[in-house]
């Protein structure tokens, strides 16, 4: 089948009062998503979520440009092709670089719908997976910078509601983050993992100061304390103390996950299969850190498309680490684009749709009903 048309939506909405989470990236204030829709002459339609990058009308833009022409009258089955294809005319020589890694991931997921559609598969069997649990925490625009008495509420509240997992967010200052930690670690036991995300908002003498609390609260790890090419400082950090680093969510492609593997500082390795390079590239990345034997525990996005295709992906991954549960009390970017993407069942855990392709049905109406809104995020 070959490519006919490329069509990228910018979608927003505003975050209704009173849910403003405020986290280390600033206070959400709306929501944003680029859904890439790609059609063939063989009447399959495949569907893909591309990062926003906070300025999701420029990757819209790119796709509907340049990465459209590049690629239209292409084999639509000729994943790896398309994908060489953009990376080699956009991305590897005086190109957009990260924008356009988004853009072609939401692509890229669109193509992979569009190949199992077409053998009547759902994805993680197109990829030699299985269908089997994959646990999951509670985390997305969720468990931000509040008191502790009302995060520890909230989490419990997901722990009543089936997850074995929670994820706070960090970053804000180390005594505030500490007294938080450990009002969560009171309120839910032991049994609970914790997971901590400083949205790379720490100094090294912060992780100084955390370390030693993180370390006796049994964190299960510390993610993104610094931004993403300060190896350096992940380096120095992971010597710091025994809770292990997390990172990837903003590395762009194997080539930048290359170097976050091979310097030995991060154990928990999360590529964004809306900003890496789609699937193609996030299956590359997890044979990447299965050779290292680090665990693979991608970070989702905005909508039911990216949270689809990452349960799909991690069926397909020999050892899956954890899937990213979106907990906010408000995104129907994840329950109405494509009807709700995933359930928890009673053991905290998820398993991949049986319907071909990503498995989200994509409901064009209420995407037309939510058209970009201009500005940014997170204020």
């Amino acid at each position: 089948m070959k490519i006919t048309a490329i069509k990228a939506v910018p979608i927003s909405y505003r975050v209704p009062q009173g849910q403003n989470v405020r986290l280390g990236i600033g206070r959400a204030v709306k929501r944003d998503a680029v859904l890439v829709k790609v059609t063939t002459d063989g009447g399959v339609t495949g569907w893909g979520e591309a990062h926003h990058g906070r300025c999701p009308g420029a990757i819209a833009k790119l796709i509907d440009t340049t990465i459209a022409e590049l690629v239209i009258g292409m084999d639509a089955m000729n994943v790896v092709g398309v994908w060489h294809r953009v990376y080699q005319m956009q991305l590897s020589s005086h190109g957009m670089g990260y924008a356009a890694a988004m853009a072609l991931s939401g692509l890229d997921l669109a193509l992979w719908d569009i190949r199992a559609k077409a053998a009547g598969w759902p994805l993680y069997r197109l990829l030699g997976g299985a269908s089997k649990p994959i646990k999951a925490y509670a985390g997305g625009i969720s468990l931000g910078w509040q008191a502790p008495e009302s995060l520890a509420e909230e989490a419990q509240g997901y722990i009543a509601k089936g997850y074995r997992a929670v994820k706070l967010r960090v970053g804000d200052n180390p005594r505030d983050d500490v007294a938080r930690a450990t009002a969560v670690r009171k309120a839910v036991g032991d049994a609970i993992e914790i997971l901590v995300d400083a949205n790379t908002g720490y100094t090294l003498d912060d992780v100084r100061r955390v370390m030693p609390a993180y370390d006796d609260l049994q964190i299960g790890w510390l993610e993104e304390p610094f931004p993403a090419l300060d190896y350096r400082s992940y380096q120095a950090a992971a010597a710091m103390g025994s809770t292990p680093l997390a990172a990837g969510e903003n590395h762009f492609t194997r080539y930048e996950f290359n170097r976050l593997i091979e310097d030995r500082a991060v154990s928990f390795v999360q590529p964004d299969l809306s900003k890496t390079g789609g699937v193609t590239e996030s299956m590359r990345i997890a044979g990447m850190t299965q050779a290292w034997k680090l665990s693979f525990n991608p970070h989702t996005s905005a909508t039911g498309i990216n949270m689809a295709a990452t349960i799909n992906v991690l069926a397909a991954v020999e050892d899956p680490g954890y899937f990213e549960g979106d907990v906010a009390k408000h995104n129907p970017f994840r329950d109405e684009v494509g009807g709700i993407p995933y359930k928890l069942d009673a053991n905290g855990c998820v398993a991949p749709s049986e319907i071909a392709g990503l498995g989200v049905e994509i409901d064009e109406a209420f995407i037309n009903a939510h058209p970009l809104i201009e500005g940014p995020c997170y204020v």
